[in-house]
């Protein structure tokens, strides 16, 4: 095995790991695929073996069913695939996620999949692992990104409910880690009462909570006859307000929780009236300092905007290229 060769490359199926011989989140079936979190833009069925941490594993299993991959191993400690040692990081972005990093001879390789610096209580904080080559998204990737404290904008939404306490709030989130996170931060700040959820949610919430995620007592959106029950926080999917679903309650006030709604035309478009900006990806400060914190001298962006923070990265001392990778970014922030 040549010890100077690349410990990765990008293939048509994704990033390959030619010394250990698998491929890291995959966009097409393969024999080995190590998987960064469960969001179905890097967790596709229908691989030979997945190795990730065992709440992404259980999370792929609620999403796809228990025979999404012939084989399966929760990632734990340090792992030996082939030439290489393996080790899984938590990386802040939603449940079970993880960086992944691949070492060999001395040099080490971390693929951060997607991550948050913001103090998130749906997931384990983001930890920063020093590595020669980081390979990060940039979802977020322009100066312009640079999102508010959670808190605030859950501040945001409580003044909302006190000011028109007859309107139900309907709340868009992505249904694997953006609907906790606003449930979580809900409870943290003390709001008590029952929370609505989309039937799309319930097994996502139910594993969270089994997880030992604080969400509280939550009910279903919708009873029996397609009525509305009674509650002032809805929580469902984005999808869900371009069905007629949304049309049984009464008045709602549309919010829709998202990195994405600080772009203004973005919430007007979708008929957001209450644009809460909580992001489960790194802003531009974040993304900066991410790349500082790992010391790496070399580092390759992906899924996102790439231009920016590859020049950001020269202009640093810092060799970059973009990977303009396909298949991500397929579902929403």
């Amino acid at each position: 095995m040549d010890t100077h060769a690349p410990l990765l490359h990008p293939t048509p199926s994704g990033l390959y790991c030619p010394a250990g011989d698998f491929h890291i989140d995959p966009v097409r079936p393969v024999a080995r695929a190590l998987i960064t979190h469960g969001h179905a833009d890097h967790a596709r069925a229908g691989h030979g073996a997945v190795l990730a941490t065992r709440q992404t594993l259980d999370i792929m299993a609620i999403r796809y069913g228990a025979g999404f991959a012939g084989a399966t191993q929760p990632a734990e400690g340090d792992i030996r695939l082939g030439d290489v040692a393996v080790r899984f990081h938590p990386a802040g972005h939603v449940l079970g996620s993880a960086q992944i990093a691949v070492a060999r001879a001395g040099q080490r390789v971390v693929v951060s999949g997607d991550y948050a610096r913001h103090p998130n209580p749906a997931c384990a904080p983001f930890e920063p692992v020093a590595c020669d080559l980081f390979v990060t998204e940039a979802t977020f990737g322009l100066p312009v990104f640079r999102h508010p404290p959670p808190q605030a904008e859950v501040a945001k939404l409580l003044a909302s409910m006190a000011a028109f306490p007859d309107r139900p709030h309907l709340i868009g989130a992505y249904a694997l880690g953006k609907a906790q996170r606003v449930i979580a931060l809900l409870r943290q700040a003390g709001y008590d009462a029952p929370i609505l959820i989309h039937g799309a949610l319930a097994k996502l919430c139910a594993y969270h909570a089994d997880q030992g995620i604080d969400l509280g007592e939550l009910r279903p959106a919708t009873v029996e006859r397609g009525r509305a029950p009674e509650g002032q926080v809805v929580i469902a999917p984005p999808s869900a307000f371009a069905a007629t679903w949304v049309q049984r309650f009464r008045d709602p006030v549309i919010a829709q929780a998202s990195g994405w709604m600080t772009v203004r035309a973005r919430a007007r478009q979708r008929g957001v009236e209450l644009p809460l900006v909580i992001s489960d990806h790194a802003d531009w400060p974040e993304l900066t300092q991410t790349i500082r914190d790992t010391g790496a001298a070399e580092v390759w962006v992906t899924h996102g905007r790439e231009e920016a923070l590859v020049r950001w990265c020269d202009l640093s001392g810092i060799a970059a290229r973009p990977l303009r990778l396909v298949g991500y970014e397929d579902e929403p922030e």
